[in-house]
């Protein structure tokens, strides 16, 4: 059977050179007679996969040294908690900026460890926009401003981060990690799920200014104090090695076939350019978010017709355009369109997209 076109919002498509090669070192890893699967986490030949891993990660954010790169277990939602617990340790008060349904999880997860208000949200028109903040909008002694950089559900995008001035910004980056540049020194912390654009399920990597490191309430997990994790390489207990080895080939994919995060911004813009053109030109499909905050990963669309957006998504899955159905709060379609997803995959949904108009008018 011929591959199809996954635009699933996650675990999303990996690219094809990575699954090749992680085929054929599924047996025997290099020479070293076995999988990486069934290798130590202390073993000489994993250190290195880890250690390349977080040496390609530092290479292509450009991370400055005083930032750590944890590899962690969990997911993102595991640090809905795990934030709080690290870092609301001087006023016990965050400030919560609402974009989604993933910003609002962990809102509602940090107000059981401290004072937290939502300082902006976009929840009026459905998040379907980027809120406008000011410097004033944000408590002076809040410990720190926890944004969802880019909208997996709703297809938002932060292009301009808020004005927190000398305030830790926290950043969860998950539908957006490694799409084009990023300067983490505007972050106390970027942290990202890497289902999305990295590796499969089962990994999160979490850049931490080191400053911020060391002040956990007594009551956090040791598997949620970061400082641990980070004085432990990320190998307090057994890591997910398969999932941070296959992250590693991504990350070389990236650097090596790519070239780095600039072309890779260049490539997303080209995929997104494709496929909003053809939203903003189509008298059937209708995108759903304000252009002006438009993601490049993820992109939502109606017809407004639920019987005609059944007949869509069912007719474009037996054509090889598979896992379009929008999450059920938006309805209609998604295209999450990530990295690994080709040019021609992009132009060729929007050709099917036009038959589908023409047929249905």
């Amino acid at each position: 059977m011929a591959r199809v076109y996954n635009f699933s919002a996650g675990p999303s498509t990996l690219p094809e050179k990575v699954l090749k090669q992680a085929a054929d070192e599924m047996l025997d890893y290099q020479g070293c007679g076995q999988s990486v699967m069934e290798m130590s986490h202390r073993s000489k030949v994993f250190d290195k996969i880890i250690k390349d891993a977080e040496a390609l990660m530092r290479e292509l954010y450009n991370v400055p040294d005083n930032y750590k790169v944890l590899f962690l277990q969990g997911g993102a939602s595991a640090q809905f908690s795990a934030i709080p617990l690290n870092f609301m340790n001087g006023s016990g008060k965050a400030d919560y900026i609402i974009t989604g349904q993933w910003a609002k999880k962990a809102f509602a997860e940090a107000q059981k460890y401290g004072d937290v208000v939502a300082a902006a949200s976009s929840a009026d028109k459905t998040f379907t926009y980027i809120p406008k903040t000011k410097p004033e909008d944000f408590r002076e002694d809040a410990d720190y401003v926890y944004i969802c950089m880019n909208n997996t559900i709703y297809g938002t995008v932060y292009k301009e981060l808020p004005p927190v001035g000398d305030k830790v910004l926290i950043a969860d980056v998950s539908s957006c990690a490694l799409s084009e540049p990023l300067d983490i020194s505007k972050f106390g912390m970027v942290y990202f799920g890497a289902q999305k654009n990295v590796a499969p399920a089962g990994l999160v990597v979490a850049i931490i200014r080191e400053d911020l490191l060391g002040n956990a309430r007594d009551i956090t997990p040791v598997m949620m104090n970061y400082k641990i994790q980070a004085d432990a390489d990320s190998l307090y207990n057994t890591p997910p090695c398969w999932t941070i080895y296959i992250c590693k080939l991504v990350l070389e994919w990236i650097k090596n076939d790519i070239g780095g995060l600039e072309k890779m911004k260049e490539r997303n813009e080209k995929k997104a350019a494709i496929l909003y053109n053809f939203l903003d030109n189509s008298k059937l499909f209708k995108g759903t978010v304000v252009a002006e905050d438009r993601s490049l990963m993820n992109v939502p669309f109606v017809i407004g017709d639920d019987e005609l957006e059944k007949k869509f998504i069912a007719e474009a899955e037996q054509n090889g355009f598979v896992n379009l159905k929008g999450h059920r709060t938006v309805g209609g379609m998604r295209a999450s369109i990530y990295n690994a997803m080709p040019i021609e995959g992009v132009e060729k949904l929007v050709e099917f997209m036009a038959k589908f108009e023409e047929e249905n008018k």
